[in-house]
């Protein structure tokens, strides 16, 4: 399946929840956009979608739409120092990326701009990547975006690796990591994928971190959900997902190749695994639960929200799609 294609399938996915979320703003007095999250394992095509997104429901179907990154929502570069700085044996927080490494308060603020009725524009922050060595940083106020809402914004693109992500309870935090740690002891045959030993593409790193650090993560995220990405907050959620983990090594490993081919500059493929490391705990304490439905305990809302899920061949093809 094609990239339009896929595009096509949520799209006509989606547009039965936007009418009846319209229907229901049309019977109330307040006015609040379709917040449609998009949520991906690295490499899936998640900001691709995202875009091609906005595009078709701009241009084809009339609703302004805008979209927005949880990465521009990182923490400062000063205020990553400081989360090293304060949790110094917290391995999770050695690189920007895990729930923690974002400004909760930021997020919140960026969502009750919807809520104001007399707001003239949207503005929506950047973060350059590139700053500091690649730690990066937020750009000043000065080069945030700002949208002009002369006309009501209909739909909001909120796009992320671990948008949807939900925490578990500590004791499922601590389960899911034992059985890491037992399956290592297992010595699984290594199996070769793209000139690298399996064991390599690891899908039980939560056994590399401690426990308490793993909760520390999970507390964060619960913050999250509370205050701007649990169920509540969302309308419809579009989860790219695959049947095997470790293709996730597989797909970054073909990006940094395709990058090189057209620039001449990317990480090498050990690199790329070091990088995906480092979200691969999330993935494997997290999954589970977006798999098994994000709205899962909205109880009566659930007939006007939904959740279409794409699973994702090593190619990036879909294989299966389930809406619920």
């Amino acid at each position: 399946m094609s990239r339009d294609s896929r595009a096509q399938l949520v799209v006509e996915s989606v547009l039965p929840f936007i009418e009846a979320h319209r229907k229901l703003e049309h019977q109330g007095n307040a006015k609040k956009p379709f917040i449609l999250g998009v949520t991906g394992l690295q490499g899936s095509g998640k900001s691709h979608l995202a875009s091609a997104l906005v595009v078709a429901l701009s241009k084809d179907h009339n609703y302004n739409t805008i979209e927005v990154s949880l990465d521009d929502f990182y923490l400062r570069h000063d205020e990553q120092i400081s989360l090293r700085t304060q949790n110094p044996s917290n391995n999770l927080f050695k690189a920007r990326g895990q729930p923690g490494t974002h400004d909760p308060v930021l997020l919140k603020s960026f969502f009750s701009q919807f809520s104001d009725p007399l707001a003239k524009h949207v503005w929506i922050p950047s973060f350059d990547k590139g700053l500091f060595q690649g730690e990066g940083d937020r750009l000043p106020l000065s080069e945030w975006k700002t949208i002009d809402c002369h006309c009501p914004i209909d739909v909001v693109i909120f796009e992320g690796w671990c948008v949807g992500f939900q925490p578990c309870p500590d004791i499922e935090v601590e389960r899911k990591r034992v059985e890491a740690l037992q399956i290592r002891h297992l010595n699984e045959p290594e199996k070769s994928i793209m000139d690298l030993p399996r064991s390599q593409f690891c899908t039980t790193t939560l056994g590399d971190h401690k426990l308490v650090d793993l909760l520390h993560v999970n507390d964060c995220l619960r913050r999250y959900s509370e205050d701007f990405m649990g169920p509540q907050h969302f309308d419809f959620m579009v989860h790219l997902d695959t049947n095997d983990l470790g293709n996730v090594y597989t797909w970054r490993i073909q990006q940094e190749h395709a990058l090189h081919r057209r620039k001449g500059t990317g990480m090498t493929d050990e690199a790329v695994v070091k990088f995906v490391q480092i979200y691969m705990p999330a993935y494997e304490l997290y999954l589970d639960g977006l798999r098994s439905g994000f709205f899962r305990e909205t109880g009566s809302f659930i007939r006007t929200k939904g959740q279409l899920q794409l699973v994702m061949d090593v190619e990036r093809n879909v294989v299966e799609s389930k809406l619920f």
